[in-house]
């Protein structure tokens, strides 16, 4: 779970200086080092992520194999056999590891890690307990091992205490370990006659990579597969951060079952976004099913799904559903050049196809313009006057087949409100699809705009198709519309994200605020507060409260009231009172002496009855005409502090209709959060009514994520409920709170 002690550094922090290959006796120097550079955040967590320097694993100069094996019919032997070739491929001295061998597979066998003739970078355990081992491997210097061994955490309660165990003894020993639970995928063939920008590969399920490493038969280049398996060291994260900033990756492509630590995911999203390096994620847990299936593979938190979303969103990771989705979205966004515009033109030689095509991607959100009287004009040069070329353009199908089709491409590519074409072609018509074909691919070589072409034939044995279409690395082949909507929308996002991209951890508070002290003289560990003190809480930050006074008698009320100015709002007041309206505990309207008088002793009979305790009864200031909303803080097991935003009163139980963020954002992801909600329209004004303080909502929301980072995990829940946001400039006032407190 993420630290939140003030002035402190965390395990998790400290975790991280291991992994970056540093010494255990040099963890504290560095967390100096790190706190004296401001590079923690108020609640003691660091605002980078470390990037491993993981070239001598994928890359090793040498290698011991554990338990090397050349009997046939043994599992042993044929992962031995594979990293025989590997080794050869990338160049690397190989040494089998066996105290009964001479020899495997004609190689001099050593019987154990200590009589290895030299240091090596990677171990490769073929053991069926890792744990042992490591300490020979500290011992020796290694710096990367591999473990393949199962029945860690994805197994239960007595494999993650086992898996434990063996994480404690690798971040003593300072090497970075692979696994356990993994496989060779790391150790993969990839083609090296490839050019172009390439894909790089994590996956948690090695099987579920496939679809993407044969890319590579469709010319797609492919440059590292992580198989991460059930991370007790190093984690996706890591990966992220390490092919972020490899030159050659185009993308990073994963596969991820559960997160190990939401922190360590958002910062090294976030170096990627800051390099501009897509991500593309599957990520499993959107439906309960999904996630327990999960936990039993890896055996992880797959989080809240909500949260999972909102996290990834916030920093760019494009999360897609299926692997097909992931492979055509990654090659798309690895190889296609920044857009120069959003609009999208849809080309076809059929009216339907078009529409159908324009009406998907138009309910997908992609900006289909309607093209210039000017260019219409033009088009209708080449394609006669009854055809629509207004955007879909159907070309009617003969132009295709002669010196027109290449003049139609060429005049929309050259329109400046046109970034991408699509030319959807829902099945083979020799000799006009092939002319068609290689006259798309013609003009995408001649262009820096995306040319995309939808192959709908179920055979794709067609030469146009095999040879033309997927010979070209500049044109975007896929084989459904779907897939084509999904992987452009994508790009589209990625690219407008990543211009106005501005990390939140930059700006996120390195020292505690005056609030902050403030707020710690409230809390009180393991309690619920009182709405008083909650709304005391929320003065603390600068959060409006109606005016109010809690009162212990009948007088003191009335008194109070007169103070207030009526019309009031009378409620009870105590420690564990959650639900006050149900209970009949809350008096709305009391316009005169005597109705507060009588309210007084309603509500303190009430209480009685209902057994609750009160610390009093507040008296507050009666605010109406304004759109209710909600505010809140919960925790997230894999995230930490979450801050939500939603439609207030009932309506939140009824719609739930939220929007959440993981704390740092700025400005722009809270504005994006009201943008989500489905009653957006409430604070617009609706049916005659005045738009309301938006500007105020926003700051709230602000506020509440200022108090989420510095009180941490302290904070275990904060919910602001009815947010009343009043007309546009009169600001938002908190009409009731509940904070509990960890």
């Amino acid at each position: 779970m993420l630290g939140s002690t003030h002035g402190t550094l965390t395990t998790d922090f400290r975790a991280r200086v291991v992994a970056c290959g540093e010494e255990p006796h040099a963890i504290v120097h560095s967390m100096a080092a790190a706190a004296a550079e401001g590079d923690l955040d108020v609640s003691g967590r660091p605002l980078h992520a470390p990037v491993p320097d993981l070239d001598r694993f994928f890359r090793p100069e040498s290698v011991a194999v554990i338990g090397a094996s050349d009997t046939e019919g043994r599992p042993n032997t044929g992962i031995t056999r594979q990293l025989i070739g590997w080794a050869e491929r990338v160049g690397a001295r190989l040494y089998p590891v066996h105290p009964g061998r001479e020899s495997v597979f004609g190689r001099a066998c050593t019987p154990s890690v200590a009589d290895l003739p030299e240091q090596v970078d990677l171990a490769v355990l073929l053991v069926g307990d890792p744990l042992p081992v490591i300490e020979e491997l500290a011992q020796s210097k290694v710096k990367f091992a591999v473990a393949f061994a199962s029945g860690f955490a994805e197994t239960g309660e007595e494999g993650a205490a086992a898996q434990a165990r063996l994480a404690a003894a690798v971040e003593r020993s300072g090497l970075r370990l692979l696994g356990p639970n993994t496989n060779l995928n790391a150790f993969e063939e990839f083609r090296d006659d490839l050019d172009g920008p390439a894909i790089a590969l994590i996956t948690q399920s090695g099987h579920q990579g496939r679809p993407v490493y044969t890319l590579q038969e469709l010319g797609v280049r492919l440059s590292h597969w992580a198989p991460t398996g059930n991370e007790a060291d190093l984690e996706t994260a890591d990966f992220i951060s390490y092919f972020s900033q490899r030159p050659e990756v185009g993308a990073i492509a994963c596969y991820v079952e559960g997160l190990k630590d939401g922190r360590s995911f958002l910062l090294a999203a976030d170096r990627a976004a800051r390099a501009g390096v897509p991500v593309v994620a599957v990520k499993v847990g959107r439906t309960e099913t999904g996630a327990r299936t999960a936990a039993s593979h890896t055996g992880k938190l797959t989080g809240a799904d909500q949260v999972v979303d909102a996290a990834m969103r916030q920093f760019g990771v494009i999360r897609v559903d299926g692997l097909d989705e992931l492979q055509d979205t990654a090659a798309l966004l690895a190889r296609a050049r920044k857009p120069q515009a959003d609009g999208v033109v849809v080309y076809s030689i059929s009216g339907g196809t078009g529409a159908h095509f324009s009406d998907l991607a138009t309910g997908a959100g992609l900006k289909i313009p309607t093209l210039s009287v000017e260019k219409q004009r033009e088009l209708h040069e080449w394609i006669p006057g009854y055809l629509n070329v207004a955007n879909p353009v159907d070309n009617g199908g003969h132009p295709v087949g002669d010196w027109r089709g290449r003049k139609i491409i060429d005049a929309i590519l050259a329109d400046a409100a046109v970034g991408v074409l699509i030319c959807p072609i829902t099945g083979p018509f020799p000799p006009m699809s092939d002319r068609l074909a290689q006259d798309l691919v013609d003009a995408a070589e001649a262009t820096d705009k995306l040319v995309c072409v939808v192959w709908g034939s179920p055979v794709g044995t067609e030469d146009a198709y095999r040879t033309t279409l997927l010979g070209s690395s500049r044109v975007a082949t896929f084989r459904t519309f779907g897939n084509c909507i999904t992987a452009v929308k994508a790009y589209l996002d990625h690219h407008r994200f990543a211009t106005s991209y501005r990390s939140p951890f930059d700006e996120a508070p390195r020292t505690p605020s005056p609030s902050f002290r403030k707020a710690q003289a409230l809390m009180r560990p393991g309690h619920q507060l009182s709405e008083h003190a909650a709304k005391q809480l929320l003065r603390a930050y600068g959060i409006r409260v109606p005016r109010e006074q809690l009162v212990t008698s009948a007088a003191a009320s009335v008194r109070a009231a007169g103070l207030v100015g009526y019309p009031v709002v009378m409620k009870a007041s105590g420690a564990r009172l959650a639900h006050k309206t149900e209970l009949g505990l809350v008096k709305v309207g009391l316009t005169s002496a005597s109705q507060v008088r009588d309210a007084y002793r309603e509500l303190t009979d009430i209480a009685r009855y209902e057994g609750v305790e009160l610390d009093g009864i507040l008296v507050c200031q009666m605010v109406e005409r304004g759109v209710e909303m909600m505010v809140g803080v919960t925790q997230d097991a894999l995230f930490g502090p979450t801050v939500t935003v939603g439609l207030g009163g009932v309506l939140v139980e009824v719609l739930h209709d939220a929007a959440v963020r993981v704390p740092p954002f700025g400005e722009d992801q809270a504005r994006s959060m009201l943008g989500e909600l489905r009653g957006r329209a409430l604070l617009e004004g609706v049916r005659g009514g005045p738009p309301v303080d938006v500007d105020a909502l926003v700051e709230v929301v602000l506020r509440v994520q200022r108090m989420a980072l510095e009180l941490g995990d302290d904070l275990a829940e904060l919910d602001i409920n009815p947010l009343m946001v009043l007309g546009r400039g009169q600001g938002a006032v908190a009409l009731d709170a509940l904070a509990v407190c960890r």
